[in-house]
């Protein structure tokens, strides 16, 4: 049992640590490079982007995070042993959340910008870049600290652990 534990924790600190890492790069790298492109670039970029990133290695880290993170905290709470519970539940708690931000605004967002079509049809790119881009990087960094918040819980646990 403590084999399994400690194998659902650190499969839990990892996919947390990729996704958190996913959502960091965009908040420091990705958006910030596209602010000074063009608005065609900008939309057609983030149409790609929303397409690429789904496959299975994105929902492996991504639901990973979610099933292992869970799956650590029932068998905290089952099987006693070292360490508390309460990092475990934080971890999970700041997922969920970032997983609703996630699903009630940049998946809309996401869906609404493949909705808009082709870049080269649109009649106003600049409309179309406003009505996304800022409520998404604003959500994309709500989740990106909630991410990290999890990742350094799960830190904790497995520092806990022993």
């Amino acid at each position: 049992m403590e084999t399994a534990r400690f194998v659902a924790l650190v499969a839990a600190t990892i996919t947390m640590g990729l996704v958190s890492g996913l959502f960091y790069g965009f908040s420091v790298a990705v958006m910030p490079g596209l602010r000074a492109s063009s608005d065609r670039t900008v939309v057609e970029t983030m149409q790609r982007i929303n397409v690429a990133i789904l496959n299975g290695w994105f929902l492996l880290g991504y639901v990973g995070a979610l099933v292992f993170t869970a799956l650590a905290l029932v068998l905290r709470l089952a099987g006693g042993g070292d360490g508390s519970p309460w990092p475990l539940a934080g971890a999970l708690v700041a997922y969920v959340v970032a997983m609703g931000v996630t699903g009630r605004v940049n998946i809309p967002l996401n869906n609404a910008l493949a909705q808009a079509g082709p870049v080269e049809r649109m009649a106003d790119p600049a409309a179309v870049r406003r009505a996304f881009e800022g409520p998404w990087v604003r959500a994309n960094t709500g989740r990106t600290v909630l991410c990290a918040v999890a990742f350094g819980l799960l830190v904790w646990a497995l520092t806990l652990n022993g």
